[in-house]
């Protein structure tokens, strides 16, 4: 079970035109942006990757603002654990738990996700918050992430898990992000 004591989100490389060209892709920004909001109300500690930015661009606007209090991590492997600041930035963390959104979910999410799993951390993959250029990607990478151990959740059933109570301070902000 998720708590806000032990759970971290980690944004995975919503960049550029690559952002735009991605399933579904105003839905997974808006769920994005939710869970980032969400993660904030929270007090959740907030990673945010970009995937060799020089060539990809900036993350999209939308979301880079909410992430403004956060220094993103350049990555020039796939896999997030494959930069040190990244590494350093979750172990400092203390965080056994860590949430897991954005693009592309066969290729950097994928492997970020399985990158943390193998160094012990459990990892939830937010459904309605990756993407791929194809439908089939998604579908596969979710398959294949959810029959190595990484659980599945949606930005909705994640928020109301580490929320946990109705009478939480936090509940009213939550709430509204989820109607």
């Amino acid at each position: 079970m998720l708590t806000i004591h032990n759970t971290g989100l980690v944004v995975v490389d919503v960049q550029g035109r690559l952002a735009r060209l991605v399933h579904d892709s105003e839905n997974v920004v808006a769920n994005i942006a939710k869970l980032i909001k969400g993660a904030e109300a929270l007090n959740l500690p907030i990673i945010w990757l970009e995937q060799n930015p020089d060539k990809l661009g900036e993350t999209i606007p939308e979301l880079r603002g909410l992430l403004s209090r956060y220094k993103p991590i350049a990555k020039y492997t796939f896999n997030g654990v494959g930069a040190d600041a990244f590494v350093e930035t979750v172990e400092k963390s203390k965080c056994t738990d860590w949430l897991i959104c954005g693009i592309e979910t066969h290729i950097c999410v994928y492997q970020t996700a399985l990158g943390l799993l193998a160094r012990g951390y459990n990892v939830e993959l937010v459904i309605d918050g990756v993407s791929s250029r194809t439908l089939h990607n998604k579908e596969l990478a979710i398959s294949k992430l959810s029959s190595k151990g990484v659980g599945l959740t949606s930005f909705e059933m994640c928020l109301y898990e580490l929320l946990g109570d109705c009478r939480s301070p936090e509940f009213r902000r939550i709430l509204r992000l989820v109607k």
